[in-house]
């Protein structure tokens, strides 16, 4: 009852004009921007993150929520209509949805995008209002050792799943780690990689990394791959599902939203391999009759849903342990740090208001975002033609203008180019950005909590597993990174066993 009466409160805060106006405003921008091909909402919230720069904390996350969740949405469209995901989470909602595009059928593939994503965000929503207080009963019991071995478990897990390998997996995570040390040690007060640049002494933005490694880094990929033809866009029609559209898509919007929420509300969760796991089932429960590898609705309904379900879950370890699950978690976490708060267990005794009225306004966001996208897909589409030159000119000049807002610095612009050359480079190499991400905005808290996990155990390293948590903690991440060499190692045995039964 108390959750709901809080809750209630926030409703109260957002539901107020102005507030109402910044949500519908966030809604608008997020699926504006994230509509356009290659920008997913990681890059759509770091780029429109200077915005909120100079609002009150309540306003700016409120009009934050609908950023976040609009952009989201975008990621869809263009997976659908030109097999373009906007992120990894993405990725398998294209599989299916550009193959129905193909038939022309995209207004379905929008249609249960879009519905599916409202119905999943609402419930996940929901269970994160009443589930996230009670994540913070359990964080406050636990010490440094078992919050270090939280983040050990979350960068780990993550990376270890992103890529096509694991080595540029974990190469990504080490240059995320390496830029996250930049700046003065906070107990010895000595310099570390600044170059002898005072303005780096603080260490590098979040914000900026995002928006270089995002946005200016995806920019210089296309600028180096505009003689190719780019695709045309495919007319998406009216966003119309029929009565059989619904009888096939409301069981995988259900089942979506129940893989989805409880992988995403783990500090190393996320959406990648929920959505695998709902296109599997999906996949299997359609049995050999079934459209998969055709155009099946379900295999946009299910993946959409738990791509949906997943972020209302991620929101549970951001607010209540401070950790993001995701790249637009670490962003949206920087929003926090820039206001001069702090995200963790205590943030919803400090901020109640402001927690509160952040999650009613995902609830409002998602009403709003129903109500936009349904009739306005075909707008969104036509965005799509605008000529690439012009569309990475405009995001370039945005890029440039929300790292100079950040701290009004023109040693920002420099680091800007020099970590978007990087971005590119990592695309050059197929590195993941998200182990990046990751590596910046969890390194320095994890070396905090290394740090003070010695002190209280006098520098013996067996306070590392002082607690059970944290030991349990650790044989996860053991058994995420060697699962699959025992996998392969099992594959070669079998292998070599039927070969010596055929000699």
């Amino acid at each position: 009852m108390g959750a709901l009466s809080d809750l209630l409160g926030g409703f109260a805060t957002v539901l107020s004009p102005a507030n109402l106006l910044y949500a519908f405003i966030g809604v608008l921008i997020g699926s504006a921007v994230g509509v356009l091909p290659g920008i997913g909402p990681a890059m759509t919230v770091a780029l429109l993150l200077p915005v909120t720069f100079g609002m009150e904390p309540t306003a700016a996350f409120v009009m934050f929520g609908g950023i976040y969740y609009g952009g989201m949405f975008g990621g869809a469209i263009t997976s659908i209509l030109l097999n373009t995901p906007g992120e990894s989470a993405s990725v398998v909602t294209a599989v299916e949805g550009n193959l129905m595009a193909k038939r022309g059928l995209a207004a379905q593939a929008l249609a249960t995008a879009v519905i599916g994503s409202f119905i999943a965000s609402t419930i996940g929503t929901a269970m994160l209002a009443f589930l996230a207080p009670l994540v913070v009963d359990f964080a406050v019991t636990l010490g440094a050792p078992a919050y270090f071995a939280i983040m050990v478990v979350a960068l780990t897990t993550v990376t270890a799943v992103i890529g096509s390998s694991r080595v540029r997996g974990f190469s990504s995570l080490a240059l995320g780690l390496t830029i996250g040390l930049i700046g003065i040690d906070s107990i010895s007060g000595q310099q570390r990689l600044t170059f002898d640049v005072p303005q780096l002494a603080d260490g590098i933005d979040i914000v900026v990394v995002a928006v270089a490694v995002f946005a200016v880094g995806e920019a210089l990929w296309v600028a180096a791959h505009l003689r190719r033809t780019p695709p045309k866009p495919v007319p998406v029609g009216r966003p119309w599902m029929g009565r059989e559209d619904f009888r096939r898509s409301w069981k995988p919007w259900l089942r979506g939203l129940f893989i989805g929420f409880p992988m995403g509300a783990l500090p190393a969760g996320g959406a990648e391999i929920p959505t695998v796991i709902s296109y599997a089932t999906e996949k299997r429960l359609a049995g050999p009759d079934g459209e998969f590898g055709r155009g099946a609705i379900e295999g946009v309904a299910g993946p959409e849903a738990t791509n949906k379900g997943a972020a209302a879950g991620s929101f549970v370890p951001m607010l209540s342990l401070g950790l993001p699950a995701n790249a637009t978690g670490a962003v949206m976490l920087a929003a926090f740090t820039q206001y001069g708060i702090q995200p963790g267990p205590l943030l919803f005794e400090r901020e109640s208001d402001l927690v509160w009225a952040l999650i009613a306004s995902l609830f409002v966001g998602n009403v709003l975002l129903l109500l936009l996208n349904l009739p306005l897909a075909p707008v969104w589409a036509k965005l799509l033609q605008v000529p690439r030159a012009y569309l990475y000119a405009g995001i370039l000049f945005f890029s440039a203008l929300g790292a100079f807002a950040v701290n009004f610095q023109a040693v920002d612009l420099v680091v800007l180019l020099v970590l978007g050359l990087l971005g590119f480079m990592m695309r050059r190499f197929g590195l993941p950005v998200l182990p990046l991400i990751l590596g910046v905005i969890l390194g320095p808290l994890a070396e905090e909590q290394l740090r003070r996990t010695f002190q209280l155990s006098n520098g013996a390293v067996s306070g590392l597993w002082s607690e059970p948590v944290a030991v349990v903690l650790y044989a996860v991440a053991a058994l995420v990174i060697v699962w699959p060499l025992l996998a392969k190692w099992r594959e070669r045995s079998r292998r070599g066993g039927e070969k010596e039964k055929a000699a």
